[in-house]
């Protein structure tokens, strides 16, 4: 059984097995963060405020940098664990007990599957088809030479830091997934906040990323089918499903949901009735329910899911509209910090673990820019454009996050190995703004001028 589909089953037994609370609560002296299995929700509620608290007093100072939201999300949750308030004592026993993350954990996938439906919502094929020879040797040039790399730079850290009962070939395909993806999101984000998506730089760099993207999703989910898989028989017919169902959702569910679209009149009046938002959350659900069930993950299916959805008339922006909010805010936090939670830098207490930390970020960052920054000049764009897109290519933040918790949650990394890449994620991204703005500050910028 996936992931998700245990997480809720694990949930649906807790809140069966609930019994009338007692009616004084708190004033009959009831303590609200002991952790009750048959009523979780006081205490996830409880989480959820100081989890989103810190994370939003963090993005008042990082905001001030400019930078991305997941930046002070991740460094919450690392304030929140135990490299931090988790030495308090009892603090983690009762603000966070292991009987208690469940909870916190199905809602954030959810969250997570919700947000990467919006991912695939924004990719605009538009911009690649525009700029399409020049993003994608940019796009091939930032993957192939990082996954080369990052499948080297796995030898040497399989042999210092990992359990040798890990399938090595499953740990340089997942470091080389790590090491060579880009976090799409993030970058839009980065672009947006730069005013950068009306210059050629921008249009490039974020076609690039698209291609990036998917190629990046495809290989991990190619990890996670050998890694779950009991026989590469076995991941092969997952992978045969997986593709199979791309296909079913890419034509006949697509042309049902388009003719509905139609048929309600939402298409025309460039936003979902209520009965098409009811049925585009059943089919994001049930996409990733399918995917996690086949042995993949949920996100998956989310993803998939978005890429079907209409864009005329604005009926993609209005339905990112009526989610992002509530995803971006409340759930997808939840995720983040998690990844925070799970990290202990007190893992991290040796010279040579701080050596390969950095020398990750050394090949992370350089695996990429080098080989984009010459693609970009290989196109004809100056030294400064090069040297910009190079630098948002390296981007890693969200996506680079996700990989990581399935490395984690399929026993590939362990908490010191996990804790070293997310250290490595955190300094990349949070590099990634004042490289760009050194490479190409607005006087240098020109607009992009869409083909007539």
């Amino acid at each position: 059984m996936g992931e998700l589909s245990e997480l809720v089953l694990h949930f649906s037994r807790a809140l069966v097995a609930r019994e009338a609370a007692e009616q004084g609560g708190i004033i009959s002296g009831d303590n609200p963060v002991t952790f009750n299995a048959s009523d979780p929700f006081r205490l996830w509620v409880v989480q959820l405020v100081i989890i989103l608290a810190m994370a939003q007093g963090l993005a008042l100072l990082f905001d001030r940098i400019r930078q991305p939201r997941v930046i002070s999300q991740v460094i919450a949750g690392i304030f929140l664990g135990p490299s931090v308030m988790g030495r308090i004592p009892h603090f983690n026993d009762r603000i966070f007990p292991d009987a208690g993350v469940p909870g916190l954990t199905l809602t954030s996938t959810i969250g997570l599957v919700m947000f990467l439906f919006l991912v695939g919502l924004e990719i605009d094929t538009k911009a690649v088809k525009r700029h399409f020879i020049a993003a994608s040797s940019i796009s091939v040039a930032g993957l192939v030479v990082p996954l080369g790399m990052g499948a080297a730079l796995g030898v040497g850290i399989y042999k210092e830091f990992i359990n040798p009962n890990v399938n090595h070939g499953d740990f340089l395909l997942f470091t080389a997934v790590a090491i060579g993806i880009t976090a799409f999101p993030v970058l839009c984000r980065i672009l947006t906040e730069l005013k950068l998506l009306e210059t050629t730089v921008g249009s490039v760099t974020l076609a690039a990323g698209v291609g990036n993207d998917v190629v990046g999703w495809i290989l991990l989910a190619l990890t996670v089918a050998l890694v779950n898989a009991d026989s590469g028989l076995t991941a092969l017919y997952v992978l045969l499903a997986a593709i199979g169902y791309v296909i079913f959702l890419r034509y006949p569910v697509r042309w049902v949901y388009h003719w509905l679209a139609r048929r309600t009149g939402s298409l025309e009046q460039g936003a979902p009735t209520t009965g098409m938002m009811t049925l585009t959350l059943i089919l994001v659900l049930a996409s990733a329910f399918f995917t996690d069930i086949i042995g993949i993950h949920p996100i998956f299916g989310g993803f998939a899911a978005g890429l079907i959805i209409p864009h005329e008339n604005r009926y993609a922006i209005s339905l990112v509209e009526k989610l992002e909010d509530l995803v971006t805010i409340v759930l997808l936090p939840l995720y983040f910090a998690l990844t925070g939670l799970r990290t202990d830098l007190g893992s991290m207490n040796t010279g040579k673990t701080w050596g390969y930390t950095f020398l990750i970020c050394a090949v992370a960052f350089f695996a990429k820019f080098i080989p984009c920054f010459g693609a970009a000049m290989a196109n004809g764009f100056n030294w400064r454009e090069s040297g910009a897109v190079g630098s948002l290519m390296s981007c890693k933040g969200l996506v680079e996050l996700i990989v990581l918790n399935i490395g984690l949650q399929a026993n590939i990394l362990d908490t010191r190995s996990f804790s070293m890449f997310v250290v490595h994620a955190v300094i990349l991204t949070f590099l990634t703004t004042p490289f760009t703005l050194l490479f190409y500050p607005e006087k240098y910028r020109t607009r992009d001028k869409p083909n007539p």
